[in-house]
């Protein structure tokens, strides 16, 4: 089953040096298949017949680095060409000058430049894990679920697909999924301890199965966020799983993802690593029971203030379970945000 896998995502990543290119271009200004052509330079066959500064140029050399700092030029290019291209002869003009100067820029310096970038992040990578270890899994997987509550987990995408290029795996994205295993455990034990409230185990039954499957927003923003401390457990149920994941990397059987986009179980399928899958299933899978139990038990025991705790008893008591309305008077209990939000 992981080689099949492998060869399905592996088909995507030999172009998504063109995928970055035009959305680079696109969103710098320029026209997305210029962006794309300049991208699609990087993993032409025919770049290891180029030479630069006496070193042999290597398809996918620099990868999606390279092809984002390619479409990006391309945008600028483009835009500096239709300024002061006649508009009779721009259809001919701009698209040739783009390509051919972005183009010759990126076999000629970007693409060295990205490929000494990228070999550092990897280098990197390996290192903190192999040498941190279960430090740096803790560090790590604690902190994940703030970067995708800000959406700034999007910015690792070219780090995992760098290092997915360089060895066949990332090291980070199994540390990194043990955020949302500790906010699974987070939320089920919040349904255990307020399971007379309707409202609040009618949205985590709700968001559960998306949990389960990697997507974590929805537990985020409808369970644990609003609730302010469910919140932080969740990051320490993280923290720990990724510390054991860690603790593998640093024992020599690293534990990788062959792809990027699942996490959580459906990140089982396509992991890998320095001893095979079995190693790699058992120490992602060692670190998601951690994550799921560290961050229930803690969720238990301090994971609630006494106000939240008092307004979901409260609203267990109603008929419907459902939180009080934002324009009720002062003397009405108010919703489970606005106590954590008094508490602080």
């Amino acid at each position: 089953m992981t080689p099949f896998l492998g060869v399905l995502s592996s088909g995507f990543l030999s172009l998504l040096a063109v995928f970055v290119g035009m959305n680079a271009a696109k969103e710098f200004g320029g026209t997305p298949i210029l962006g794309g052509a300049v991208g699609g330079i990087i993993v032409a066959a025919g770049v290891a017949n180029v030479t630069v500064f006496g070193e042999t140029l290597a398809p996918g050399q620099g990868g999606v680095l390279g092809a984002l700092a390619g479409g990006i030029l391309a945008a600028y290019v483009e835009r500096f060409m239709r300024r002061v291209t006649p508009d009779v002869i721009a259809l001919i003009v701009v698209p040739t000058v783009t390509v051919l100067v972005a183009g010759s820029i990126t076999l000629g310096i970007l693409m060295s430049v990205a490929g000494v970038v990228s070999v550092a992040i990897g280098t990197a990578a390996t290192w903190l894990l192999a040498n941190g270890g279960a430090f740096a899994g803790f560090v790590l997987g604690g902190l994940f679920l703030p970067l995708v509550m800000t959406g700034m987990h999007q910015g690792l995408i070219p780090i995992h697909t760098t290092l997915i290029d360089q060895t066949e795996w990332t090291v980070l994205l199994p540390v990194l999924a043990m955020g949302g295993a500790g906010q699974i455990g987070a939320c089920i034990a919040l349904w255990v301890r307020f399971r007379s409230n309707a409202s609040l185990v009618r949205t985590i039954r709700g968001a559960l199965p998306a949990g389960f499957l990697g997507v974590g927003e929805p537990l985020i923003y409808g369970v644990t966020l609003p609730l302010g401390r469910p919140f932080i457990t969740a990051c320490i149920g993280g923290a720990f799983g990724g510390g054991v994941v860690g603790l593998f990397d640093q024992l020599g059987h690293s534990v990788g993802a062959i792809a990027i986009g699942a996490s959580d179980l459906s990140l089982i399928p396509l992991l890998n690593g320095s001893s095979g899958y079995g190693w790699a299933l058992l120490g992602y899978g060692s670190g998601l029971v951690v994550a799921y139990i560290v961050g229930f038990v803690a969720t238990l025991l301090f994971g609630v203030s006494e106000s939240v705790r008092a307004d979901l008893e409260a609203q267990s008591a109603s008929p419907s379970g459902d939180p009080v309305a934002p324009e009720a008077p002062l003397d009405v209990q108010v919703t489970p945000a606005d106590s954590v939000g008094a508490a602080r």
